[in-house]
């Protein structure tokens, strides 16, 4: 998957996008200031670069100003607070591909992190499929497919929890790690949320929902995808 550095010095919008980033199976790694970011720009191979404008030591436009100055030319995604136009105009001038202003929608930012990749390569334009139970999935395109050829959908949430297990597939994910990690803090749903989706998916995925084979309970305590 690709490798993505983050430079931006707040330590929340740090956590919080390389949780994300990281959920999305991207290899991450972060720099806190302006000429750290540089350096591990100039010596290090990123497929791209997420790259806050307001930094310590050296700003984001002189961080992106003298790594195109070096040859270097992985895309850069400008953050910053600001919304005037002119920095905007500055950013793209000085080279960089793309510009987010903060508050930004999470959703937003992993598509056009995607078409950047997309565009240079570092990410193939055809997903993966993967087979589970009953269904054929492609989880970054969303798409979804029946071995009866049923006509299946998947809601946003539930490629969520299917991408989540796949990625700890064979092992045991608590009900309390998938509240955390698909609906976050920020909504108040309960475990029993989480037991209702998974009688959905199995619904659609095994051949006997009654009697599971790919998503098994573990009893007090949570599930596990069995590939």
């Amino acid at each position: 998957m690709a490798n993505i550095l983050i430079v931006e010095d707040e330590p929340a919008m740090q956590l919080g996008l390389k949780d994300n980033l990281q959920f999305e199976g991207y290899n991450v790694t972060i720099a806190s200031e302006g000429q750290a970011g540089l350096d591990k720009i100039l010596s290090n191979q990123f497929d791209l670069v997420l790259l806050d404008v307001m930094l310590p030591n050296m700003s984001g436009f002189d961080v992106c100003k003298n790594a195109r100055a070096k040859g270097i030319d992985t895309p850069i995604i400008l953050l910053t607070a600001r919304g005037e136009e002119i920095d905007k105009v500055v950013g793209l001038e000085l080279g960089a591909d793309d510009y987010m202003t903060k508050p930004f929608s999470v959703r937003e930012l992993l598509a056009r992190i995607k078409a950047n990749l997309r565009r240079t390569g570092a990410l193939s334009k055809k997903d993966e499929s993967i087979s589970f139970g009953k269904l054929t999935i492609q989880f970054d395109a969303y798409s979804v497919s029946s071995i009866d050829d049923d006509d299946i959908k998947l809601s946003h949430k539930e490629f969520e929890i299917l991408k989540y297990l796949y990625e700890n597939k064979n092992k045991v994910v608590s009900r309390y790690d998938l509240l955390e990690k698909i609906w976050g803090y920020d909504e108040q749903p309960t475990t029993r949320t989480v037991d209702n989706f998974i009688a959905r998916l199995r619904q659609k995925i095994e051949e006997d929902h009654n009697h599971p084979k790919v998503i098994l309970t573990v009893h007090g305590v949570g599930y596990k995808l069995l590939t």
